[in-house]
């Protein structure tokens, strides 16, 4: 049984799912983003990883799907465009010449300096209307549950 917030027991429902109730607040948020990157030719998770490249240098495929809590096979979406835009470049790891190593090209940084405005305004636009204070909150709650082992107590019982 889920008590709600005024003290008033709710049965278990498919519309109160947490994992349904994330994904439409992504989904919406991803929305809200990519409309405003539009312009620079670029969706949501591809400036994401541009900006990790950009932060952090080259990394690993595997590293790289690891940082940005992604599948192997999504982020290998996610990158061909940018590969084939000239935007990133991929090469024979430094340390593992079977691996694949991912690195931010000179026109990849052109276009973060250019999708950095949108992405600014996004921001600001989202904390205008969302509250700078919740911003900060729903940040640190993100964080903290990207780092929760949901797995570690073994299969959920219903």
């Amino acid at each position: 049984m889920i008590v709600t917030p005024v003290g008033q027991p709710e049965k278990r429902q498919p519309e109160v799912c947490n994992c349904l109730a994330l994904r439409q607040a992504a989904r919406h948020v991803t929305q809200f983003y990519d409309r405003n990157l539009a312009d620079t030719g670029l969706r949501t998770t591809q400036y994401s990883i541009l900006a990790k490249l950009s932060r952090v240098g080259p990394l690993t495929i595997g590293a790289l799907a690891e940082a940005m809590v992604m599948d192997r096979t999504t982020l290998g979406r996610n990158i061909r465009p940018l590969e084939r835009d000239g935007l990133i470049a991929i090469a024979p790891g430094s340390k593992d010449k079977r691996s694949r190593e991912l690195s931010l090209t000179e026109a990849g940084s052109r276009r973060m300096a250019q999708a950095r405005d949108a992405w600014a305004r996004s921001q600001e636009r989202f904390e205008a209307v969302f509250g700078q204070g919740r911003t900060l909150d729903l940040r640190a709650l993100m964080r903290a549950l990207t780092q929760s082992d949901f797995d570690a107590a073994g299969p959920s019982r219903g």
